[in-house]
């Protein structure tokens, strides 16, 4: 995991370029918890900022944080000028400054567990939000999805990041919402999903899969290898479905 987790900075344009940004509804829903108007916001893992960008335009004073100096230079060609950023790990950020959100972007899976919750209270302010949000790219059509397996088997057996507390898919509530039901610093855990359908042509997607992390750690020759394969087997238009899970949770009042 750790390997994976900071595999992204070679590839930074390639993200900025290939990996969709967030819709606006992912905002609505997170502000229509939180019952009020947000006015400062830390993010955990930004990558290039395509969320930090959701949040920021629309008047929240959002701090990025991110421990690839390649993502975060990529991120800042792109953000408002409000953003303020820093280089960091969610691990070394220490208390000081509370926000009235916490959020993270397909990047919460790759802090440490160890006193996870517990440092993100710390960073909120008493009753304010926490959100987590993100979901796996799969291929619509099962044919082609099998295909692509198939092509990627003598590599990878998945591309996927398995359940960090080994939930089963089936659950009805998944991580890390299983987390924070049991956290004794968070309550009033949701769940819900934004679906989301995406057409691309088959090199975008190729370019999709090359920030894949399952992939950025394998050596260059494998890399090019499966890619070669996947290729072989896609149509020139490709369907993906990329619906967005969001976890939100409220930081309780008492310290």
């Amino acid at each position: 995991m750790p390997d994976r987790a900071l595999s992204f900075g070679a590839v930074a344009e390639a993200y900025e370029r290939f990996r969709p940004g967030y819709p606006v509804e992912l905002f609505d829903k997170v502000m229509e918890y939180a019952g009020h108007p947000v006015r400062t916001a830390l993010e955990i893992g930004a990558g290039t900022g395509k969320a930090t960008r959701l949040f920021a335009r629309r008047g929240v004073v959002v701090t990025a944080t991110e421990p690839d100096r390649s993502m975060l230079a990529e991120l800042r060609k792109h953000v408002p000028a409000t953003v303020g950023t820093m280089q960091a790990a969610f691990e070394d950020l220490r208390p000081g400054e509370r926000y009235g959100l916490v959020y993270a972007a397909a990047a919460l899976h790759w802090t440490n567990p160890e006193g996870r919750w517990s440092r993100i209270a710390a960073l909120l302010e008493p009753g304010g939000v926490f959100a987590s949000f993100g979901g796996p790219f799969r291929l619509a059509d099962p044919a082609v999805e099998e295909a692509v397996r198939a092509a990627r088997a003598p590599f990878l057996e998945s591309d996927e990041i398995p359940s960090p507390d080994g939930t089963p898919p089936e659950h009805e509530m998944q991580w890390p919402g299983t987390e924070l039901q049991r956290s004794q610093w968070f309550t009033d855990t949701q769940q819900s999903t934004t679906e989301r359908r995406l057409t691309t042509s088959a090199r975008d997607y190729l370019g999709h899969l090359s920030t894949v992390s399952a992939y950025l750690v394998l050596p260059a020759s494998q890399r090019e290898q499966v890619f070669n394969r996947i290729m072989r087997v896609l149509p020139n238009r490709v369907e993906m479905t990329a619906d967005i899970t969001v976890h939100l949770a409220r930081r309780r009042h008492e310290d």
